[in-house]
């Protein structure tokens, strides 16, 4: 399931964690990425800038990882755990968004994320399954999801990006065309 702004929190509260927010987002299944993602913007991860992130997917995780600046950052935190290496999240984010539109890379996850669309590698959300946040961790696992003690977002959206789906009967179907939903 795509799902966006609010959740309810540990403490039976309705609250929106991130905001401003802009994003919907998912949890990819850990087995099925295929291809290079190229970052859009710089990600700030613990004190170091890792600047030019490309990586290669096989199989559901990162075979190949780059970057112009910040390798040896990237390359600790993609070995992490054997879920570092596998997508936790992909998020929607139009171009046009506020935070977008600063111009600002804030060096901060929470915002920076509302920037662009993004992926996350390492742990997924269980809530994005139906009855997810029910599951065993093995049963999420035979659903896709992927676990991880990271879960670090990057941002792969620009005025580029086309994003299409797939409907069941296999048909594409135009999402974004340049950074925007159709």
């Amino acid at each position: 399931m795509w799902l966006g702004g609010g959740t309810t929190a540990g403490n039976g509260l309705y609250c929106i964690p991130n905001m401003p927010t802009e994003e919907i987002f998912t949890t990819p299944h850990k087995d099925r990425a295929e291809g290079t993602i190229t970052a859009s913007k710089p990600l700030s991860h613990q004190g170091t800038m890792i600047e030019g992130i490309q990586v290669r997917f096989a199989g559901g995780q990162i075979v190949e990882a780059r970057a112009t600046k910040g390798q040896e950052v990237l390359q600790r935190l993609i070995e992490t755990d054997a879920g570092a290496r596998r997508l936790g999240e992909v998020a929607l984010v139009p171009h046009s968004s506020p935070i977008a539109q600063s111009g600002l890379l804030f060096l901060n996850t929470l915002f920076d994320e509302n920037a662009a669309s993004h992926i996350a590698l390492g742990q997924s959300y269980s809530s994005c399954l139906r009855d997810g946040d029910h599951l065993t961790p093995e049963e999420l696992a035979a659903k896709g999801a992927n676990e991880s003690l990271i879960h670090v977002d990057w941002m792969i959206g620009s005025a580029e990006l086309d994003v299409d789906g797939i409907t069941a009967s296999g048909n594409a179907e135009p999402l974004m065309r340049a950074g925007e939903w159709v």
